[in-house]
């Protein structure tokens, strides 16, 4: 028998990551946690309505955020030594992950079942999403008496079920392919039509009941209604997203593994976040870069809309803070760009045991060993040999390990949000990413460790990156030879 004893439960930062993923289960609770996160460190909101060099509203060693669309985030530390045409020194996440949406008009039923019609967002593995326990959670829009307000909305409990056809009814070839219609094999159990029908709700929810929107199922629309505490009258539009009710999990032998939805982008969305406030609450008054985090939202679907990375988020966000201090000197801009630099952070692909031949040889990653910086010549990842090695250099001040990712020639590659930024802007560009199993499953699978490394990574990046950059002179190449 092993007498091998299981560890503890790791400490207070794995803890912390995953109550952030329960309580973020679409990019609008996900920067309503961020923002609870950087406010309770003394983060004040900016409002992008208003003129910030005017009202002199950044200052040196501030600490500020603001949020678009309430699914895009950004946050900054402004160093104490900050002067026009000073560097940005910035991690980029995304806010989004592949989910099943409501479709603007979800009433459905069928067979004698009360469904909701759905639409796939991203390119999930969508079988995982049959025979699990899932619920709603997004963005309500509320009249208040006094106008319109967006209203969170996260029902715990679970409400709806994709169920998979049992063996008996197929055959042998779509057993062994299982290849889901998502239009017609991917629309969740609500209710049976009769236990909607036969209610014997009192006659004051009958009432507020139909009021619903006719587009929606009424006793849908009566549940949001009674977790937001209104009627569904003020109810005016909603985006409502399905997801698992099953919570974050750490498992393994030893406790090294975690898994939860959504880790592919959450996690890099968290772990910059810390390490922002690890940076910004340390003594900032030497500083002379701004110290930035933007997490986007729609990477999964290619990152072109207003709050996306292919957006003009970060390029305002460059241009309105230098503002406030290059007192309308456009030049300074562009020094500003060209002494920046952007980690690009998202999830990387981990060796599987099971699928081992999937990945080239020297390439292999492993949960738990590190951050995993992704190269790909075809510009898939923006990595480079100067932004790979600064990152490498970083990496090694940080007491942290590092681990390489080239997709294999005869397998398509994915894309990051680090081309899209760096071709908008020309900020000098490394892809990396925490290792992960089962990426765009509904749950997914990284090392614990890996989530200290992480933090560590990003906030050496924000505290030294400065003086890394000062020592390299990579403009002019030296001819070889005598």
């Amino acid at each position: 028998m092993s007498d091998t004893k299981p560890q503890e439960i790791p400490g207070r930062l794995v803890t912390e990551l995953k109550d952030y993923l329960d309580r973020a289960p679409t990019p609008f609770h996900l920067c309503a946690e961020s923002v609870k996160l950087l406010a309770s460190n003394g983060f004040k909101e900016l409002n992008e309505a208003e003129p910030w060099s005017k009202k002199g509203l950044v200052q040196p060693g501030g600490k500020y955020y603001y949020t678009r669309n309430m699914s895009t985030i950004v946050a900054f530390c402004v160093g104490g030594d900050f002067e026009a045409g000073g560097g940005f020194h910035v991690v980029g996440a995304h806010t989004d992950s592949p989910v099943l949406k409501l479709k603007p008009c979800s009433k459905k039923s069928a067979s004698g079942y009360l469904q909701v019609a759905v639409e796939t967002y991203g390119g999930g593995l969508w079988h995982t999403w049959f025979d699990r326990e899932l619920t709603l959670a997004g963005c309500v829009i509320v009249a208040d008496g006094k106008g319109f307000k967006k209203r969170l909305v996260h029902i715990k409990r679970p409400i709806l079920r994709v169920p998979s056809l049992c063996i008996h009814l197929q055959s042998a070839g779509e057993r062994e392919s299982f290849a889901p219609n998502k239009e017609t094999h991917l629309q969740p159990i609500l209710s049976m039509i009769e236990n909607v029908l036969n209610k014997t709700d009192d006659s004051n929810s009958d009432s507020k009941a139909n009021d619903a929107d006719p587009r929606h199922c009424s006793d849908l629309c009566l549940l949001l209604a009674e977790e937001l505490g209104c009627s569904t009258n003020d109810i005016k539009d909603f985006e409502l997203t399905l997801c698992d009710t099953q919570p974050c999990q750490i498992w393994g032998l030893q406790n090294e593994f975690l898994s939860s939805p959504r880790l592919d982008n959450q996690v890099h969305c968290f772990t910059s976040v810390k390490a922002l406030v690890q940076h910004a609450t340390g003594d900032v008054s030497k500083d002379k870069a701004i110290s930035m985090i933007c997490c986007f939202d729609h990477e999964e679907v290619g990152s072109e809309s207003a709050c996306g990375a292919g957006s003009p988020v970060m390029q305002e966000a460059i241009e309105r803070i230098g503002g406030c201090f290059s007192k309308g000197d456009a030049e300074m801009q562009k020094v500003s760009i060209r002494r920046s630099f952007l980690i690009s952070a998202d999830v990387a692909h981990a060796i599987h045991p099971n699928w081992a031949g999937k990945h080239d040889t020297g390439h292999t990653p492993l949960l738990n060993k590190g951050t995993v910086i992704k190269t790909n010549d075809n510009q898939r990842y923006a990595t480079n040999s100067v932004t790979g090695f600064m990152l490498r250099e970083i990496a090694r001040q940080a007491g942290t390990a590092v681990q390489e990712f080239v997709v294999k020639n005869d397998c398509p590659c994915g894309t990051t949000i680090g081309p899209i930024i760096s071709a908008k802007t020309g900020i000098r560009c490394v892809d990396v990413g925490v290792p992960s199993l089962s990426m765009h499953s509904i749950r997914e699978t990284i090392g614990v460790a890996d989530v200290t490394n992480s933090v560590d990574l990003f906030a050496t990046f924000f505290k030294h990156f400065r003086s890394l950059d000062d020592s390299c002179s990579f403009e002019m190449c030296e001819p070889c030879g005598p």
